[in-house]
Parts: C-alpha cells; structure tokens; sequence
C-alpha cells in the first residue's frame, strides 16, 4: 500500500494506492493521525487506487469519521471501486461518510460545507452519500 497526502484550505487530501487489510491497516491509521494538520479539518480519502478494503481497514476509516464528526467536520471517500463500496453498503458504513465519484466533487461540497452561514439541510445531499 502507498499512500500519499495533500494538504487544501480546510481538507487533507489521502491518496490511497493498495489494498488495505489487516497487515497495512495500522499503517493507514497512523498516517491519517500523522498527516491530519487540525482535526476540525475535513478529511478526503481518494480510494481510486483502492481495490480491496476489510473489516480492519474499515473501522480506521469509521474510527476517522467520528472523530471528524465529533469536530464539526466529515470523512469524504472518492472513486470506490465496487468491491469496496459494496462492503460500506452491506455493513452500514456509508451512513457515517459522504462519497462521491471524483474528487473534484467532494472538495465542492468542502468549500459550500466551510462557507460562512452554512446549515446543513439535511442528513444525505443528492447526488451524494449519506452525511
């Protein structure tokens, strides 16, 4: 697994290449805890790369969502692959991130999400997953 990291006005951009399972699952997790500049920063995970997730890997990513949520901010995942997605479904876990296709779409929301006066009108946005 590679991982990169980029760093946008009120985001931090992973990049994940690799399958993330019980061996490289750790490593996800303390490079999201490395990387991370503030936790009230969205964070997007750019799963493009990203063929096979487990149940380990899943509870970093669900373990990162309530911690983004508990400081006013969100996990976005971007480009999952339809295995993946298929294992957020089944277990539940898209209710606790946002998805979107491409990772232009995600840094959207970030910005109308960030703008001054900003209420959310709802739990799911359209076109998008769960909140």
């Amino acid at each position: 697994m590679r991982l990169t990291c980029q760093h946008l006005p009120a985001a931090c951009v992973i990049t994940i290449d690799g399958e993330v399972d019980i061996n490289t699952s750790p490593e996800l997790e303390n490079y999201i805890l490395l990387v991370r500049r503030s936790l009230d920063d969205h964070l997007v995970i750019d799963t493009g790369r990203m063929p096979f997730l487990d149940s380990s890997g899943l509870a970093v990513l669900l373990a990162a969502a309530v911690l983004a949520q508990a400081h006013g901010a969100a996990v976005h995942l971007t480009g999952l692959q339809p295995r993946v997605a298929r294992i957020l479904e089944i277990t539940g876990a898209l209710a606790a991130v946002r998805t979107y296709d491409h990772l232009e779409q995600a840094l959207a929301a970030i910005e109308r999400m960030t703008e001054p006066g900003f209420t959310e009108p709802g739990f799911t946005e359209p076109g998008h997953g769960p909140a």
